[in-house]
């Protein structure tokens, strides 16, 4: 889980969600590019986030892309960020005697309808994470993940205040993430921040230490 290193991490905001990573790929101390992304768009307002053994990170992403489209042509709908965590977590489960090692996080923006004649429904934001063998676990605030785990639970847990607007969220993500992977000799060169709201998408590359 260790060996290519790098650290991701998702915060919940005001109908705003966002995800964030590093960009390094190692082997151990041993840096080898700058620009891995672990980050991948699932649908408009989904994002699936990937830590762990890189050469699982590729294999895991293309095999959700299948499966993703293969949702959507069978029910004639997009996927929702519920529906897609457990495919996750059923997918990652089928392999449990011998594991993908992989640290999956989810985040996006979930549609709930309105009652009956009061309006047209409302887009809540959702996160999840699951360990290597797919067990789900669901956080109102923040989810985290990767060598720097431990360290971007420290800083989150200080940073983060409920009901944050997307351009206070992102600071809160990029400062707990800069943060956290600074102290952390497996992850940082930089890294990249989403913030999913329900009219758009901004992406946003930082710069860090480079050392």
């Amino acid at each position: 889980m260790q060996y290519n290193g790098g650290s991701i991490v998702a915060m919940v905001g005001k109908d705003c969600v966002a995800i964030a990573s590093d960009l390094r790929l190692g082997s151990q101390a041993l840096t080898v590019a700058t620009n891995f992304e672990k980050i991948f768009p699932v649908q408009d307002r989904l994002y699936l986030g990937l830590t762990g053994l890189a050469s699982d990170v590729a294999t895991l992403r293309e095999r959700f892309r299948f499966l993703t489209n293969a949702y959507t042509m069978k029910e004639s709908r997009a996927i929702t960020p519920s529906a897609f965590a457990h495919l996750v977590s059923s997918t990652l489960y089928e392999r449990r005697f011998g594991p993908y090692f992989i640290e999956p996080v989810i985040a996006g923006l979930e549609f709930h309808p309105a009652p009956e004649g009061e309006g047209k429904g409302t887009w809540r934001p959702y996160i999840a994470g699951a360990d290597l063998i797919g067990c789900l676990n669901f956080a109102k605030d923040f989810i985290v993940a990767g060598t720097a785990a431990d360290k971007l639970f420290g800083v989150a847990e200080g940073l983060w205040e409920p009901d944050m607007e997307a351009e206070d969220l992102f600071e809160t993500i990029s400062q707990t993430l800069m943060n956290a992977v600074d102290r952390d000799a497996y992850s940082g060169w930089g890294a990249v921040v989403h913030v999913i709201t329900k009219d758009k998408v901004v992406t946003r590359t930082l710069k860090s230490r480079m050392d």
